[in-house]
């Protein structure tokens, strides 16, 4: 790419395969915690590689002016952006390594996927934010070890997010702030929402709501989604409200469930892609380790549609892990799946679930998109909805209403398990966890409106679920990307592989970059643990004008894309054809040396 080629410099080939070896995405991406393989920085040292990202950062710094320094602005700029991103996370090591006291062998391990397009940001106030991090991780030299995990797994979680928390677009205010179409949050029905919200019957305090609340969930809350869960699960049988733990968000269910089913140190095995959400939660306390069962996108042999799952595929990897004398404990696994999009058949579940029970492992599902399916040809199955589970004291369900009902403000997640001392073990997260009694209340009246959700809410919110994919995907279309074609979710998992040239991690990194420069927010593979680089999750949940400047952006990113590819060719051949030229005419006789 010849936004990589820094100005300034007599051997621009040579210096910028001299950049892609320093920054290959594999060496500097994160990975799930507690994984060591690709945790370490192959081929240098921690000191040798970070003198190397200083050296080639200060000469691209120092480079002597073109005669057109606008015509080589921009690729000299993306060259400084990459180098600062490395030096970021280095420099993020090196204080963790000098705190520990560790010698020449230690594994340096690198902070985890984020979760919110989560690669360091670039350029202006975004380079600002990148060099604040590192600053502030500097002067926390009061944190322990953890601390500083703690510290960095945040910041490469969150830095795009916070970036765009500054900086949001506004149709009125702010056109030229960034839209965020990498969080996945549904925003097309934010106007029923506050409509009932406001009603009266949602007013009410007393004593009790102001008081400390029963660390599980107020009673009539835990009633209220057992209830809830039995009619839109389809349950074939009452659930048992002693069976719901409530928390403030689904985040810190998992993070709980993590914490209460393993040690540290101990194992899920998770398909790929998964959402990157899963990394902050296991690794955040618990620190579980999530093992990739990495699924293929391309249709072969066995697979009859792209990232299939089998169980096949589960055991290798479980066989694997038990090899290595790794401990696992269960099964991890989102219904809907995010961020494919795909729906489990009911077949497909109990696959899965009698694979954990002759494994003896725990299965979480996450069902938090349950009420996103929007395609009516497709039927989405709960595990709830299965009469007799082959384990079910090892199968916990996960919902919430930050997917469903867009309102992720309120930060409310539930666990039912049918594990008792699972729910009370998780219910003494509570007293960290625990959601306002006001707020549970609100929850409550909102969930038990069985007229206003079946005949206003839902019906509304899948309708303009299928106007927004429908949208998206035709402006996909149009631009020749491909993109896997479901009907749940509030996003798409689009592939842009054929605009990395490599097609490699670096280049999806840089991909992601350029969108952040064009103030867009997208969600790149690598930080779903894919195992293909060019793959990024695109959410459409958003009204339409914010949709069409989303589109813009990305449209004008894609054609640049397609310049810069173009001209480095162009580059390349020139480049080639003087490098002939010169080899011809070392190697021609000299015409002194011609006599008689």
């Amino acid at each position: 790419m010849s936004g990589n080629r820094a100005r300034g410099t007599t051997q621009p080939a040579e210096a910028n395969r001299n950049t892609r070896r320093m920054s290959n995405p594999s060496d500097i991406s994160p990975t799930p915690c507690g994984q060591t393989g690709d945790q370490t920085l192959r081929n240098h040292s921690i000191y040798t590689q970070l003198m190397e990202t200083v050296l080639s950062f200060m000469k691209l710094m120092t480079g002597d002016q073109q005669q057109d320094p606008a015509l080589e602005e921009q690729k000299h700029s993306q060259a400084i952006r990459e180098q600062e991103a490395l030096l970021g996370h280095l420099m993020i090591q090196t204080v963790k390594h000098l705190q520990s006291g560790a010698t020449g062998g230690h594994k340096f391990q690198l902070p985890c996927p984020s979760m919110h397009s989560r690669d360091n940001v670039r350029g202006g106030q975004q380079a600002q934010s990148s060099r604040k991090t590192c600053r502030d991780t500097f002067i926390s030299s009061d944190l322990s070890s953890r601390g500083l995990d703690i510290s960095s797994l945040y910041h490469s979680s969150f830095q795009d997010y916070n970036t765009y928390q500054g900086n949001k677009y506004d149709k009125k205010n702010n056109t030229l702030g960034f839209i965020n179409l990498g969080t996945s949050e549904n925003k097309l029905c934010i106007d029923l929402l506050t409509e009932r919200l406001r009603r009266s019957d949602m007013n009410y305090v007393d004593d009790n709501l102001l008081q400390y609340p029963d660390w599980r969930g107020q009673p009539f809350l835990r009633k209220e989604v057992a209830q809830f869960l039995t009619t839109y699960c389809k349950a074939p049988a009452h659930l048992d409200p002693e069976n719901v733990v409530v928390l403030n968000g689904c985040s810190s269910v998992l993070s709980s469930l993590a914490m209460v089913l393993c040690d540290p140190g101990e194992a899920f095995l998770v398909p790929t892609p998964f959402s990157s959400g899963f990394i902050f939660s296991a690794c955040l306390y618990a620190k579980v380790e999530l093992l990739p069962v990495h699924l293929d996108s391309w249709v072969a042999g066995a697979n009859t549609s792209p990232f299939q799952l089998s169980v096949g595929k589960l055991e290798q990897v479980l066989f694997e892990a038990k090899m290595e004398g790794k401990k696992v404990r269960g099964l991890l696994l989102t219904n809907p799946q995010n961020p494919l999009g795909d729906v489990y058949s009911r077949d497909s579940l109990m696959d899965y679930l009698e694979f954990a029970k002759r494994y003896h492992l725990h299965v979480i599902i996450d069902e938090i998109y349950m009420l996103s399916v929007f395609d009516e040809a497709i039927t989405f199955h709960s595990v709830l909805s299965i009469e007799s589970l082959p384990d079910p004291s090892k199968t916990h369900v996960i919902w919430g209403t930050s997917k469903d009902f867009g309102i992720s403000g309120l930060c409310f997640g539930a666990l039912y398990t049918f594990n008792k001392a699972v729910a009370s073990a998780v219910s003494s997260f509570g007293s960290l966890h625990s959601i306002s009694s006001i707020a549970q209340y609100k929850l409550r009246q909102l969930l038990q409106d069985r007229e206003w959700l079946d005949s206003t809410y839902l019906p509304i919110n899948h309708f303009r679920l299928r106007t927004a994919h429908k949208y998206i995907t035709n402006e996909l279309k149009a631009l020749n990307v491909p993109f896997l074609n479901r009907g749940s979710g509030l996003f798409v998992w689009i592939n842009l592989r054929k605009y990395l040239h490599p097609r490699t991690f670096e280049e999806e990194l840089l991909l992601h970059r350029h969108f952040l420069d064009k103030k867009l927010i997208l969600s790149p593979g690598k930080s779903f643990m894919c195992k293909d680089p060019g793959w990024f999750r695109l959410v459409f949940a958003d009204n339409h004008l914010l949709l069409r400047s989303a589109m813009h952006r990305f449209h004008q990113v894609l054609l640049e894309q397609e310049r810069n590819w173009t001209r480095r060719q162009l580059e390349d051949a020139i480049e080639e054809d003087l490098l002939t030229s010169n080899t011809a005419a070392a190697t021609r006789p000299h015409s002194s040396n011609l006599k008689g």
